[in-house]
């Protein structure tokens, strides 16, 4: 590989591994964790790696070909703000979960997040994708309430819910929003 690498090292008990826009491989470790089997975790990725590495730079000269205005974010940020928020509450209600907060950020990197304490964050880009998208990553991140992973467990808990969530979860992936 012939990638930059970051290390974080913080009290985390798992290995992370995420390719950042400025294509460097960020890997997050605890702090005990020995470098040669950091190394192995991260040569045993390197397929992952190779993969997600093309993905980011095809997203990155897309989003080059369409820079939003400032007239545009703001509109996007106010449509989130009414959108988004029914929808949480609506599959909150049929999940039987129950999110701290709700906030719309101007995330780039991310569509949705969910913090330790059960506070989601969707970025208002969403809004540039199709309801089936937007709705799947607000189930996505609503699941985190009762998962704090991406086990086989949580993505049962999406299916239960939405039956179709790899489409939709597929149009994310397009470059065409």
């Amino acid at each position: 590989m012939d990638y930059p690498i970051e290390i974080v090292r913080s009290d985390r008990t798992t290995v992370s591994i995420e390719i950042t826009r400025e294509l460097t491989v960020r890997v997050r470790a605890p702090k005990g964790l020995p470098d040669a089997e950091l190394q192995s975790i991260v040569e045993k990725h390197a397929q992952w790696i190779e993969k997600h590495m093309e993905i980011t730079r095809r997203r990155n000269e897309a989003r080059m070909s369409y820079e939003l205005t400032e007239e545009d974010a703001e509109r996007l940020k106010a449509l989130a703000r009414r959108v988004i928020p029914p929808k949480v509450e609506h599959y909150a209600r049929i999940m039987g979960v129950k999110p701290k907060s709700v906030k719309i950020t101007s995330a780039h990197s991310r569509f949705g997040s969910c913090s330790g304490q059960n506070g989601l964050c969707f970025s208002y880009i969403l809004m540039r994708y199709p309801e089936e998208a937007i709705d799947y990553v607000v189930v996505h991140e609503l699941a985190h309430i009762k998962h704090h992973n991406h086990s086989k467990s949580f993505y049962a808990l999406i299916g239960k819910y939405m039956p179709d969530y790899k489409r939709r979860e597929a149009m994310l992936r397009e470059d065409q929003y």
